[in-house]
């Protein structure tokens, strides 16, 4: 049983893909208090940062498909957080009151995983694993 157990961990798929669900899980550990998914808080982050931004921009932003944002920003509305703004065709992404305190919140949840992240692997070695997952994001990019 082992055997094969080394070789899945061999395999960058299986691998990266083990990693990514206790990741996954320690994001939504930490992202509970403030009511949102980390996808969520993430654009909500975006949207504050970037007053006006549109949702293409945010997509492109997070690397999330169009219908990806749109639902995103749907869930953020209903929630009172975020407000669509139109100027004749574009739509505009702006954030609401309710929606700067709750960013306070995601931005915490965010540095808190980063601590526990850093905890977890290194400090060192996180800020590593994180650059060489985004070049080799980056070399995908033009598959």
């Amino acid at each position: 049983m082992q055997e094969t157990k080394d070789s899945f961990y061999n395999c960058l798929y299986f691998s990266s893909n083990s990693l990514v669900r206790v990741i996954n899980k320690m994001a939504d550990e930490e992202f509970a208090l403030s009511g949102l998914s980390p996808s969520h808080g993430f654009l909500l982050m975006v949207i504050s940062n970037n007053p006006g931004i549109g949702p293409k921009e945010a997509g492109e932003n997070l690397n999330l498909t169009p219908s990806t944002i749109t639902r995103f920003v749907d869930l953020l509305e209903q929630k009172g957080l975020v407000k669509r703004e139109s100027e004749g065709k574009l739509i505009r992404l702006q954030i609401t009151g309710r929606g700067e305190e709750v960013v306070d919140l995601v931005r915490s949840a965010w540095m808190n995983l980063y601590k526990r992240m850093c905890e977890t692997f290194g400090e060192e070695d996180c800020h590593d694993l994180a650059c060489r997952i985004t070049k080799a994001f980056k070399q995908t990019e033009s598959v």
